[in-house]
Formats: structure tokens, sequence, C-alpha cells
């Protein structure tokens, strides 16, 4: 089969590797129709997390059910599905209490949490593919109607859709809430839009890319450029000095100013400053465990300083990590099929999958608006 493969930083390339088969009698294989590109994939891709060569790229994948093992009783053939990102066994304590981003058998390396091409994250091939191989089927597969109806908006539920989710819910959003969203990339425009599915009264959302904060507008945010402005007096201005209810950090480790120097620590203090006494932030950013290229002693070795002082005098609340997608990919297909959610207006490109190196390339330097691209095998 054509697969992107990756072969150290900023080097994929599509090739023909060895088709996927059924290896566990839970397995499933899919045929891939639609795989994203993740901004999560461009750490390894820029060398900034470690991910040995020859591993198959990507998370965020959906297709149709081709082949099955003999104990697979849920899913069939012919089924079209959504695979969540986080790979989980659903029978450990984390799985059975619902936090599938931290399965504690999935990953062979003991560490909890395994996904699909990428670092750290165990040996399983990503969907960047025509097909994928999906352990336990019967409990990750998201059953979606048969078709190619809502085939983009779909597709944004193995990862981005559900961890915007994940921030707002992280944060509390609730109700008539204020909440600012700072990085508005895919995650952060998901975090953004799903404040406003959640009710929130304004939602604020900082970047400094003219396309991605036209995106934010276009849902109703009130968009900050922080290259123009200072983007906690804006909040603050915007919020009559109060301050937001809630924080969705949705930038990561590689935190960096409109110049490109990195900050760390940049968005989390800005959060602090900009959150009121006794509110809430969710980090769904990516923050690694070490980066030799970090620009401060202390992150590279996953050391990220920050306001810490003044976020506890402010007694706020602050709650991290992956999204166990599985928690909430049921309840916003529903969203989605029934017309209340439409979360493809994040799309800027949807290429063949031999285009792939190219796109990676583009969105990693922000070429001509690339704001989500999406790849099909079969175009």
């Amino acid at each position: 089969m054509k697969a992107v493969v990756y072969h150290g930083p900023r080097q994929v390339s599509v090739e023909d590797v060895d088709d996927p088969r059924v290896e566990a009698p839970k397995d499933a294989i899919i045929k891939i129709t639609t795989a994203n590109i993740c901004g999560s994939d461009l750490h390894p891709y820029e060398g900034r997390a470690q991910l040995d060569a020859g591993m198959v790229l990507g998370h965020e994948n959906m297709g149709v059910v081709v082949d099955i093992g003999d104990a697979v009783d849920r899913i069939a053939v012919g089924d079209r599905v959504s695979v969540p990102f986080n790979l989980a066994c659903g029978t450990c304590r984390n799985c059975v209490e619902g936090w599938t981003a931290a399965c504690l058998r999935a990953n062979p390396s003991g560490s909890p949490g395994a996904g699909y091409g990428y670092p750290q994250m165990g040996p399983y091939w990503g969907g960047q593919a025509e097909y994928l191989r999906v352990p336990w089927a019967d409990f990750n597969l998201l059953k979606l109607p048969q078709g190619t109806e809502h085939e983009s908006d779909f597709t944004m539920l193995s990862d981005i859709f559900p961890t915007g989710y994940h921030g707002t819910e992280l944060a509390g959003v609730s109700a008539g809430d204020a909440v600012a969203v700072f990085g508005a990339g895919p995650v952060g425009l998901m975090a953004a839009y799903c404040g406003m599915l959640r009710g929130a009264a304004q939602v604020f959302v900082a970047d400094f890319e003219p396309d991605r904060l036209a995106l934010a507008a276009q849902i109703g945010a009130t968009a900050v450029d922080v290259s123009k402005t200072d983007a906690v007096q804006a909040i603050m201005d915007g919020t009559d000095g109060f301050g937001v209810d809630c924080g969705v950090e949705a930038v990561g480790f590689q935190a960096h100013d409109p110049s490109g120097q990195e900050h760390p620590h940049l968005v989390l203090d800005d959060l602090v400053q900009v959150v009121r006494a006794t509110g809430r932030i969710g980090v769904v950013g990516v923050y690694e465990p070490e980066d030799p290229k970090a620009t401060t002693e202390g992150a590279k070795e996953g050391r990220y300083g920050f306001d810490y002082g003044l976020a506890f005098t402010k007694g706020i609340a602050i709650g991290s990590g992956q999204c166990p997608v599985k928690r909430y990919n049921r309840q916003l297909r529903d969203l989605i099929i029934r017309g209340r959610a439409t979360p493809s207006f994040i799309v800027s490109h949807e290429l063949p999958l031999s285009a792939a190196a190219t796109a990676y390339d583009r969105f990693d330097r922000r070429v001509d608006g690339y704001t989500k691209v999406l790849l099909h095998p079969d175009q």
C-alpha cells in the first residue's frame, strides 16, 4: 500500500509499504477514506519530538472496515468508522473509568497512553496511508452513517474536535461565561467553536496568523491579533477589567512571539493574567517531557516555568492532558448528524495522499493559508 513514511526531520515521503493484516482476534483493517495532517504531526516533522525512521504517520483517521478478526462482533465489514487517535484496550482501570488517553495496556513501553504514528505512543503505524490496522476494534471504533455525507466533518472526530471540546471541559466552560483561547490553530479554533456550542457569552481567540484569526471571527469569536496589540490588555479591556471565567491553552511547548522567538511559558503566563480569581484553565496544547532544542534549560528537561505563584494566589484550577476521544466523540458525531455542528469550517485544503510531502512543508511554513489539510488516498 501507499503510505506517508517518516525518515527524519522534514523528511517524509509517500512510498510502498507492507499492507496491514489482522494480527489478533480483536483487530480490524480499515480502508482509509480521509486522514488529516495534525499540528502535532509537526513536532516530529520539525525534529522536536523523537520518532523512529520508517514510522507511518497519521493519527486523525476515518474510513471503511474491510477485514476483522474472529473475536470482533460489534463492528462489521462495510461499516464506516471514525478512529480515535487514542488506542485503548477498553478493560484496564483507566479505560473503564473513561480515560482512554491513558490506557495502561496498549503501549508496550509501559507508559500510559498509546496512539497511531506518533512519538512515544507505541509501535502502531498511522493512517496517512491506504489502510490501517486497528486493535481492539469493537471498543475503539465509532460507527458513522453509511455513505459519504459529512466526510469533512466526521474526520474531525478522531482528534481535534474532541480535543477542542476537552479543552473547554477542563476549563469548565458553561453558559454565559467569558472564555479566552490562546492559539488559533485547528485545536484552538475547535476550542473556540466548542465554547460557542456550550453557550459562552464571549470568546476571545489570540494569535497572529491572519487566516486563522479570520476563521475565529467567522464563528463569532473576538479575534485578538497579538502582533498588533497586547493580548492581556485587550482581553481585560474586553471584559471591563474583570477578566475571563475560563481559558484554554491550545499552543503548547513551542509557544513563540510574532518574531518567531520561542518562550515556553508565554501562553500560560498570559492565561494566568486574564483568567479571573477562582477561574479555570484547560491545557490541551502539547508539552513534551523533554525537548533538546528548547530555548530554556528547564524546558529541555520538560520543566516549563510559568507564573504559578499568581495562579496559586488567584486560586485558578488548571486541568491538562491528552483528550480521551471516546469520552466525547459519540455526542459530537450526533451534533454533526443533526446539523448542530460543522467543524469542517477549518478545512483549507483537500489533497491526494501523493501530495503529502508538499502539504507537510506548506503546513509547517503556513504557506497559502494552510490551516487544516485532509488527505484522500483514493483521489
